[in-house]
């Protein structure tokens, strides 16, 4: 998906040889600085880089060894050189849960990264509780993990489905209208995705129906007929990934872009790049954004990710970078890897300029460990000039307008006595 291959980019038949530990993380130079001499502190990441969603999981990872990268050059974490080990959850929750054992348990990771896949991204967390492990959730979107399910060692980089969700129903009622069709993943994040969309449709007068689709699904024909049938004023699209492009690329070839409007909450760049122009359309929120004229730093991220992969820098790129960042930041701030204190100082925590990467000075919001990033809402289209000027921003909206209250999000957060 636009990664070259470069010497560091994500080789899957690196990633997935058997012998996992030693084949799956460690990487050469410039990742792992032995020269030092001290023991070096391990970052776990478990993503799907196989499945529907390997595109998006591949960026995520591209922009963590870019983080690491950063951090050994400045000296590591505590002076000690940082490892990133990276295990391939396969879009499972299973094996996602056994790969975040074996990290903690075998590779005595101090931190976890993970998951694209919200219902492993929850799973996971379980784990990481259990285990008082530093948990980050880099992409996985479903309300309940900062909500009903979140935990005192879990924080999230990506928004949650309320944020996203909120940011741009509204545009879409009074650009299209209340009438909605929604083709939603059948799993955590589509569900919570739909939810959020429907509660402020239903405030607003409207009606909707919808289909649930399992994830992998390549034909949506029967899903589209009866979208036809129900000939809504917008198809709100809640795919993700693989299931997104070709969800978008048959929704063009049944010509129901001429009847009806689409939009949802995302439409990434790396799904963007995989779809042809005709299906490059309607209106979404990205979640970061990499020509943001005037705010520091962006310009910087994003040649070094263009040098590295050929393409613009992606909302991925940001969330692994940022994920890996915020540990490293955190634990040089505090001079400990003891999780509680470092959760404790993550509360209410700001990420500096470099990492935040947007407008103002986006931080951790202490009552249930979400960022509260800028939500950006605009319109999709061909490319303009630049091959990813795809995407054309028609509102920065702060999270914290969006994000609802901690206690509408169901989080009571509990601590380790």
């Amino acid at each position: 998906m636009g990664i070259s291959r470069r010497p560091w980019s994500v080789d899957r038949r690196t990633i997935l040889k058997s012998g996992a530990a030693i084949a799956a993380a460690q990487f050469s130079s410039p990742f792992i600085i032995t020269a030092r001499g001290e023991t070096p502190i391990r970052i776990g990441m478990v993503d799907p880089l196989t499945g529907v969603y390997a595109a998006i999981a591949q960026s995520e990872v591209v922009g963590a060894k870019y983080a690491l990268e950063e951090i050994n050059k400045k000296g590591g974490i505590m002076g000690r050189p940082v490892e990133l080990l990276i295990e391939d959850s396969a879009n499972d929750v299973g094996t996602g849960v056994q790969k975040t054992r074996k990290l903690i348990e075998r590779d005595q990771v101090s931190f976890i990264i993970g998951d694209v896949n919200s219902g492993i991204a929850i799973a996971m967390a379980q784990v990481t509780s259990e285990k008082k492990v530093l948990h980050i959730v880099s992409g996985g979107h479903t309300d309940p993990i900062t909500g009903t399910s979140c935990s005192w060692n879990v924080f999230r980089v990506c928004n949650s489905t309320t944020m996203d969700s909120a940011a741009i129903a509204s545009t879409l009622i009074e650009k299209f209208g209340k009438k909605w069709y929604f083709l939603t993943p059948d799993y955590a994040y589509g569900h919570s995705v739909q939810a959020g969309f429907e509660k402020i449709l239903k405030a607003a007068g409207g009606t909707s129906s919808g289909s649930l689709v399992p994830l992998g699904t390549p034909d949506y024909s029967s899903y589209l007929i009866q979208a036809k049938a129900f000939n809504p004023q917008v198809l709100i699209n809640v795919m993700g990934g693989g299931d997104q492009v070709a969800s978008l690329k048959q929704f063009v070839q049944f010509g129901l872009d001429k009847q009806m409007a689409v939009g949802g909450a995302l439409f990434e760049l790396e799904s963007i790049r995989a779809v042809p122009d005709n299906a490059r359309v309607g209106w979404w929120t990205m979640e970061w954004w990499w020509d943001q004229p005037g705010v520091p730093h962006v310009a910087e991220f994003n040649a070094a990710m263009k040098k590295i992969t050929g393409g613009a820098a992606t909302a991925r790129n940001w969330f692994g970078y940022v994920s890996v960042q915020t540990l490293a930041v955190i634990a040089n701030q505090e001079k400990t890897l003891d999780a509680p204190k470092l959760a404790k100082a993550l509360g209410g925590f700001k990420l500096p300029p470099e990492v935040a990467l947007q407008p103002g000075a986006p931080e951790y919001r202490a009552g249930d460990h979400e960022l509260m990033s800028t939500v950006l809402v605009g319109e999709v289209h061909p490319p303009q000039g630049d091959p990813d000027n795809m995407f054309t921003i028609k509102n920065a909206i702060p999270g914290e307008k969006v994000a609802g209250s901690v206690e509408e999000t169901g989080c009571k957060m509990q601590w380790p006595a």
